[in-house]
């Protein structure tokens, strides 16, 4: 059966992922501007420019290619960032089916980071593409200078595999129209029962904080 890409809403305790839409503009403007000093080998959209990056990201979703998300923060009911499955590969000697997809286009405001909602974020995701969609294999990569990057995404479980050199366009300020070298990262069906249950255990000690920490009701 020919594999169709449709991300679905994933809920967890601190992240609802829902696929993303114009609604969830607003929420992302304000989650950009909060401080862009992280991104600095990211794609982000400035606040007036969101409406053009939804528009792109569903362009590609249209075409087959990605299935982008709006990371709701469950605790303010805010989207504060984006992520996305992406760049579906079907199984060589078949032609059909998934064998690999990668997870990407990811970005948190300032506020959430650090939070558990990346962690949690991934691990839905991960989670999906393992035990739903059946992959072999699933995919991150960042640009090779984002060191922020490679080890919030070796933090998560993911095997560093090497640098590709000129492999992808650059989103760093200045290198309009250039290419940047990316490191890659990967998580094999093998790996995952064990990265899940990294990632369950670190959860269950972000979660059990955020608990801790949250204004008793009355």
């Amino acid at each position: 059966m020919t594999f169709v890409l449709d991300g679905p809403v994933l809920d967890g305790e601190l992240v609802r992922l829902e696929p993303l839409e114009h609604r969830h503009a607003a929420d992302l403007a304000v989650a950009a501007e909060e401080d862009r000093s992280p991104y600095g080998f990211t794609w982000v959209p400035t606040a007036d420019r969101v409406g053009e990056y939804i528009d792109a990201q569903l362009a590609r979703r249209d075409a087959g290619k990605l299935a982008p998300y709006a990371q709701v923060e469950r605790a303010s009911g805010r989207a504060v960032g984006a992520t996305a499955f992406w760049d579906p590969r079907p199984w060589p000697t078949t032609g059909e089916g998934l064998c690999a997809i990668e997870v990407g286009f990811t970005w948190l405001a300032a506020s959430a980071q650090g939070s558990g909602v990346n962690t949690e974020a991934k691990y839905l995701l991960f989670r999906h593409a393992f035990e739903n969609w059946g992959v072999a294999r699933l995919d991150l990569k960042t640009d090779a200078r984002n060191a922020r990057s490679r080890a919030a995404i070796e933090a998560v479980g993911a095997r560093f595999e090497g640098v590709l050199r000129n492999w992808s366009r650059s989103w760093a300020p200045g290198e309009d129209g250039l290419l940047r070298d990316s490191a890659i990262y990967s998580i094999t069906a093998a790996e995952w029962p064990d990265c899940r249950s990294r990632l369950e255990a670190r959860l269950e000690a972000r979660i059990a904080g955020s608990l801790r920490r949250a204004p008793a009701r009355h």
